[in-house]
Parts: C-alpha cells; sequence; structure tokens
C-alpha cells in the first residue's frame, strides 16, 4: 500500500515528480539532491532499510512499499504523470525488467538506470533510457585522490579542458597571476572554507591552494601545467613499458644469478687474455681481439664451427681448452637455467596475485575488490602504476579479472599489521580503501595510519564513505580528509539525467564536490535573454556554443538565448536551481525543456 502523500494535496494524481525506485546507496543520495533542489520525489522500495526510510519520511518524502517491477507498485509512484524514473536496484536483472516495463508504460518518460554490465546497457541505451555506471563514474575522482594529480581533464564536446590545483607563490589578486584563467576555487592555506568560484580580483596568500581552468595551452601559457609533465602523465609509452619489464626480471633475480654472470664474464676474460697470449695462427701470427672474443665464446658454447682448434697448439694451451669447454658449458648451464627459473616464476607468480610483494615500491594499495576497485585499478595501471589489492574474500567475482591483468593479489584482513606489512606499506605511494562497508573502510584506514607513522599526512589515504555525517566526523576528529562517496560522486549524475542537464563531469575540490555539466537554454525558459552576471555567484559559465561556434571565455556582457549550449561548474545544488530555473514548465507539471 501507498505511504501517506503519494496523491496530491488535494486527493488527486500526483504529477510532476519524479520517482525513484532503490534506497540504498546512490538511491538515496539521489532522492537527497532532488529533495533540496525542490523537486518532488517518490520513493519506490520493497525492501529499504528502516533506518533510510525514517531519514527520508523526514523530509516528507512519500515511500511505496513494492516491486517496480509490478505495473501497479508504478501506478500507485504515479508513473502517468511523473517526468522521470531514476532506477538504481542493486540488482542488473530487477533493473532491466523494471526499465523495460517503464519504457512500456510510458514511451516518452525519461528513464535513468543504474546497470554494470556493459552489454546490458548497450540495449537498453537503444531505447533512449539513460545507462549510468556507479564505478565508472566515481573511480577518476578516487584515482586523482591517489596520485595527488591536481587536476582533472574535462572534455566539453570535444574541446579539451583542465581543472588544474596550483599553490599559491604570491601575495595579490588571481588576476595579477593568472590573468584570464577561469578560478573554480580557492582553498585557504591556514584552513576555512572553500571559496567557490571566486572573481578575478579575489585576493589570495602563499600557501592557497587554487583550482582554475582553462584550456591546455592557457594552463602551460600561464606556466600552472607543463606540457611536456602532463604528456609524462598521461601514460607510459612503449620504452617506459619495455623498462617495467626489465626492471621486473631484474629484482626477480637472486645472488645466484649474479654469481654464476660474474663466473662467465670472468672466464671469458681469462680466456680472451691466453688466447691473445699463447694462441698462434699456422703462420706464427698472435690472434685478435676480435677472433679471441669469438673463439671463447664458441668454446662456452660448445659450438664448434670448425673455423679455430687447438690441435695444433701447445699441450698446456690444449689442457686450457678442455677446462674452458667445461667450465663454460657449466657456468652458461647454470645461468640459462637459472634464468629461465625467474623467468617462469614471475609468470606463476603472476597468476597467483603474489608477484614480488617484497620488492614492491611507490606502489598504491587498493582495498577491497568490487565494481570500483576494479576501475579504479584499471586506470591506475593506465597511468603505469604499479598496484597490489588486499581482498578479504577469496571467492570475490573480480579476482580473477585483476588477477589476469597481472595485478598482485592479497587475500587477508586489511586491518591486521602483517598484512599491510606484506604489501609494503612503508614504501606505498597511497591507500585507497573502497570496500562497501564504512565500518571496514574506518577501521582499515586507522590501521593504514598506525602502520604509516610518521609518512602519515604525506602519504594520500582514501576512503570509501557512504554516510555524509560520519565522513565529516571522521575528517575533523581523525584528519583523515581524503573521504571519498561513490554515492555522492555519481548521484548528480542520474539526478542531472533525470532533469535535462548534461552532466559531464563531477569531481572534489578539498571536500566540496563541483560538477561539470551542459545546459541547452529552453525557449522561453528562465535563462532565455538572462545576462550571466545575473546566475549565482558561485557558478562558472566556462563556455558557450552558439551555431557550433564555442565562446570560451565568454563576454561579461553575454546573454543567454534560446538553443544555446552553456557548460557550468559550480555544487550540484546550485547548479540544479539554475536547470529548474531555465525548466520553468517543471513545476507546472510538465516535462522539462531543453533536456537531452
Amino acid at each position: 500500500m501507498p505511504e501517506d502523500g503519494v496523491r496530491g494535496p488535494e486527493g488527486g494524481v500526483r504529477s510532476g515528480h519524479v520517482i525513484v525506485c532503490g534506497l540504498d546507496d546512490v538511491g538515496l543520495r539521489t532522492v537527497e539532491q532532488l529533495y533540496h533542489a525542490g523537486v518532488r520525489v517518490v520513493v519506490v522500495e520493497d525492501d529499504a532499510d528502516p533506518r533510510l526510510v525514517r531519514v527520508v519520511r523526514g523530509w516528507g518524502v512519500p515511500i511505496v512499499v513494492g516491486s517496480p517491477r509490478l505495473r501497479e507498485t508504478l501506478d500507485e509512484a504515479g508513473l502517468p504523470g511523473a517526468v522521470a524514473v531514476i532506477c538504481v536496484l542493486a540488482d542488473d536483472l530487477h533493473t532491466l525488467e523494471a526499465a523495460l516495463l517503464m519504457r512500456e508504460q510510458r514511451p516518452e518518460v525519461r528513464v535513468v538506470v543504474q546497470l554494470r554490465n556493459p552489454a546490458v546497457g548497450r540495449a537498453l541505451a537503444d531505447m533512449r533510457i539513460s545507462v549510468l555506471d556507479v564505478a565508472g563514474l566515481s573511480a577518476p575522482s578516487v584515482v586523482e585522490a591517489c596520485l595527488r594529480t591536481g587536476s582533472h581533464e574535462l572534455d566539453l564536446d570535444g574541446d579539451r579542458f583542465v581543472a588544474a590545483q596550483v599553490t599559491v607563490d604570491f601575495a595579490g589578486t588571481l588576476r595579477s597571476r593568472y590573468g584570464s584563467l577561469a578560478p573554480l576555487a580557492v582553498t585557504p592555506a591556514g584552513g576555512g572554507e572553500v571559496v567557490i568560484s571566486p572573481g578575478r580580483d579575489h585576493q589570495v596568500r602563499p600557501g592557497d591552494l587554487v583550482t582554475l581552468l582553462g584550456t591546455p595551452e592557457e594552463l602551460a601559457a600561464a606556466r600552472v601545467v607543463d606540457r611536456d609533465r602532463e604528456r609524462a602523465d598521461a601514460g607510459p609509452g612503449r620504452w617506459a613499458r619495455g623498462l617495467r619489464l626489465a626492471g621486473s626480471v631484474l629484482r626477480a633475480m637472486d645472488r645466484r644469478i649474479g654469481y654464476a654472470l660474474i663466473a662467465l664474464v670472468l672466464l671469458l676474460n681469462c680466456s680472451i687474455v691466453v688466447l691473445q697470449l699463447g694462441y698462434r695462427e699456422p703462420d706464427g701470427t698472435r690472434m685478435s681481439l676480435l677472433d679471441a672474443v669469438y673463439f671463447s665464446v664458441e668454446s662456452i658454447a660448445t659450438v664448434g664451427y670448425g673455423d679455430f682448434n687447438f690441435r695444433d697448439q701447445q699441450p698446456w694451451l690444449r689442457i686450457f681448452a678442455i677446462g674452458l669447454m667445461i667450465l663454460g658449458a657449466c657456468f652458461a648451464a647454470t645461468f640459462i637455467a637459472l634464468l629461465t627459473n625467474v623467468l617462469v616464476s614471475i609468470r606463476i607468480q603472476e597468476a597467483l596475485g603474489n608477484r614480488l610483494l617484497d620488492r614492491l615500491s611507490d606502489h598504491v594499495v587498493v582495498v577491497g575488490i568490487g565494481s570500483v576497485g576494479v576501475r579504479v585499478v584499471e586506470r591506475l595501471r593506465a597511468t603505469g602504476t604499479e598496484v597490489v589489492v588486499i581482498e578479504a574474500d577469496e571467492n570475490n567475482r573480480y579476482l580473477d579479472e585483476v588477477r589476469d591483468s597481472g595485478v598482485p593479489v592479497v587475500i587477508a584482513d586489511a586491518t591486521l599489521p602483517r598484512t599491510l606489512d606484506r604489501v609494503q606499506l612503508a614504501s606505498a605511494r597511497a591507500v585507497a580503501v573502497l570496500t562497501s562497508d564504512d565500518l571496514v573502510n574506518l577501521e582499515t584506514g586507522l590501521a593504514v595510519r598506525d602502520r604509516l607513522g610518521e609518512r602519515w599526512g604525506r602519504v594520500p589515504v582514501v576512503l570509501r564513505l557512504f554516510d555524509r555525517t560520519l565522513a565529516a566526523t571522521v575528517e575533523r576528529t581523525f584528519g583523515l580528509g581524503l573521504a571519498r562517496s561513490t554515492a555522492a560522486l555519481a548521484a548528480p549524475w542520474f539526478v542531472g539525467a533525470a532533469l535535462g542537464l548534461d552532466v559531464l563531469a563531477t569531481f572534489y575540490v578539498g571536500s566540496r564536490l563541483m560538477l561539470v555539466g551542459r545546459l541547452t537554454v529552453a525557449p522561453g525558459g528562465g535563462l532565455d535573454r538572462l545576462a550571466m552576471r545575473e546566475l549565482s555567484a558561485r557558478i562558472r559559465v566556462v563556455a558557450i556554443r552558439r551555431a557550433e561556434v564555442l565562446e570560451h571565455p565568454p563576454r561579461r556582457d553575454s546573454r543567454f538565448a534560446a538553443g544555446d549550449q552553456a557548460y557550468l561548474i559550480g555544487p550540484y545544488e546550485e547548479l540544479l536551481q539554475v536547470l529548474r530555473r531555465d525548466a520553468a514548465d517543471l513545476r507546472r507539471g510538465g516535462r522539462p525543456a531543453g533536456g537531452h
């Protein structure tokens, strides 16, 4: 039965609302963002956590208890009058079934779903259903926090921009140092509130962190981003991969290989000297250096082409030849056997996920392999970063995929000191704790802090925490300032897709979540003919596309016009308000204008 409030105030059928199916993780964050943006919401859930239900009811959001895979449940939620449906169920099969039913019931309604299977996602996309993958949306932010790249690449319909973070080295205004680059945020050096979208005349001091937006060429011209370093950070080239492979083999070699190689070199040098001094050609001339090297290698390898021999040499030299061939064969066979053993061991250990754990250095430790963890590992590997994984569940479905990529996996409890020592935490460059349990992540983060000792604060430790209150408490109490919520990173994409805002990226500035979106100005909407300076001071208009021409940066006196594509950056709450301001008919229960 539907809860009170599903119907309108006068008891009629509700309309102009958004239906959210599923109340875990992304579902709760999506409902929260819609609620704070002033959008009417109805939740559909058949087995919700009572604690989450109380939170949602506290906002005055009605809940329909039932399965979204049933026509009756969707009717009770007001599907006939809904402007959009967001489906974030935990099971992909249930999501698929619900999405198909919604599309059959309302062919014109916006349907946004969460799916992990790319093949099924492509099939739904062909039916005009927006498919989003939470893991893929949140992984870039986690990787950036681990590597401390200080930059976030943005693709604005084929035009490349970079949001780069730099440390201020002067006292003055942003304009005096960075010119026309668009400042997105300023984080004071001594702590304090992050200033969002400051003006170019904003005063900064040395040590402040400034996030600036521009094209790579603009940032390089302002000496904000080094183009050579940027190319180097783009990923390893063929030579770099070859060097890493050679380095792996060298690190795997034990002392016995070194001893065998030294013995071979000494024997070879001794043979060259003896041959040059004692060997005589039939005409009485001495052997040249090149011939001596050639004949020595030939003898040690027991090849014997017949171009040189000891038959007509003095007895002592023939006795030396006997020892040369015996010792050379033994040393060469020993060296080849040991080298073969190393190469085979590396391959076996890679397959088992335990490659050279004791020799890891400057690597990233990833704790927990789920859909998010796998994406983070993939992105880290793409940058050329060494990765080691700790996973408690030996039956984890993603283990084979990770091991096949050559990443070592340790099946153990990450909160134990011996586990952290085994993955060489002391020499790690970062740690990402990405299990699906907030308590486990917190315990692991604290264990990592204790084990890092003096390196704590210099090594990024990224925690995946769902509960926003817990994340804030952890940051204040324990100093774990890199708490990342995959739900918070992904929820704006679902909200934007449902309401008509094309979300292009989400990323953190300090602890503040920023959103990059594209909005097509609706004819007669709230933005039509509006001057850009009349927008919220915390919203930055990055660029405007008019008649296929990208205007960047837009002029201060520019006004929006119907059909313009505006690229906006700011806190998601403000961007959703801009969207609602433009979609004037949303409040009347119609379909938002300007959506895609």
